[in-house]
């Protein structure tokens, strides 16, 4: 299976500058990318509420999907999580993916109340997530699902999403990819945590995992998420001219299998995200199509 490759742009959830996540979310759902990605880091004073923030803007936009980058598991009960997925995805026809992942930068985390956990619990937390996020979306009349971490018992799941509602991981460790091959829809690195030079050797771990699963890996969405510059002069991985775009990206989904890609600009965001919509991925499209 080969799946089409999507194009999007990264919007902060700031709230001290203006309309700036409105205006950025317009102007990709006008100028025709597939996607909107906004970080979740519900500690952050400058951020507004992921989810509140991705609902208003689903409002007010008419096509782009929107994609927490990645929902704060720790902070989100998996149950409500799976809930509210559910309804945004109904309510914006079919408008969402869930990006999730395992939780990080624990002080912060516990100082909102939520806990503080290491890395094989974090990853053993994110198992029950999945199960018990599965058995929200299964449209069964009850539902018994999760571990250790996270559970539910007896519960009336609902609402069900549509077919096309997914999870997304955030995954870069090696028991991370496995469970991203083997249980979930897609993945999400970024660039400034995995470069070029480690991107195939996580591909092939997320692909063996999926066959050895019995899944076919050419099923899982891969979306690389780009932290650079488009400007004149190169100064190395996505860092350079259109040209030099075009050139990277199309070997990543050549070389890599990667099929989607979110645009996070340094600077100049407006402009950088004009530039990407309607000089980038036009000419990207067209080297893909090319015999």
């Amino acid at each position: 299976m080969t799946l089409p490759v999507l194009f999007g742009a990264n919007v902060d959830p700031v709230w001290g500058e203006g309309d700036q996540p409105l205006r950025y979310a317009l102007q990709a759902d006008r100028d025709g990318l597939d996607l909107v990605t906004v970080q979740d880091h519900p500690y952050q004073l400058a951020f507004h509420d992921t989810w509140t923030l991705m609902a208003f803007l689903a409002a007010r936009t008419e096509r782009v999907t929107f994609v927490p980058t990645v929902a704060n598991l720790p902070l989100r009960p998996p149950a409500m999580l799976a809930k509210a997925a559910a309804s945004f995805d109904l309510l914006s026809g079919g408008r969402l993916q869930l990006g999730l992942g395992a939780g990080a930068f624990w002080e912060p985390i516990a100082a909102m109340g939520g806990p503080r956990r290491g890395k094989k619990e974090s990853v053993d937390a994110l198992v029950d997530a999945i199960d018990v996020i599965r058995a929200m979306w299964s449209g069964e009349r009850t539902a018994r699902a999760g571990g250790e971490y996270y559970r539910v018992a007896g519960v009336h799941p609902g609402p069900t999403p549509s077919r096309s509602l997914g999870i997304w991981l955030g995954a870069y460790g090696p028991r991370m990819l496995e469970l991203t091959g083997s249980r979930a829809d897609g993945w999400m690195p970024s660039l400034f945590s995995l470069g070029l030079d480690r991107l195939g050797e996580a591909v092939a771990r997320i692909d063996d995992a999926a066959a050895r699963a019995g899944r076919d890996p050419g099923a899982i969405r891969k979306v690389y998420n780009l932290n650079g510059l488009i400007e004149p002069a190169s100064g190395g991985d996505f860092h350079g001219p259109v040209g030099q775009w075009v050139e990277q990206i199309t070997q990543v989904c050549l070389e890599y299998g990667m099929n989607g890609f979110a645009y996070w600009p340094k600077r100049d965001h407006g402009r950088q995200l004009s530039v990407f919509a309607h000089e980038v991925v036009p000419a990207v499209r067209k080297a893909l199509a090319a015999p």
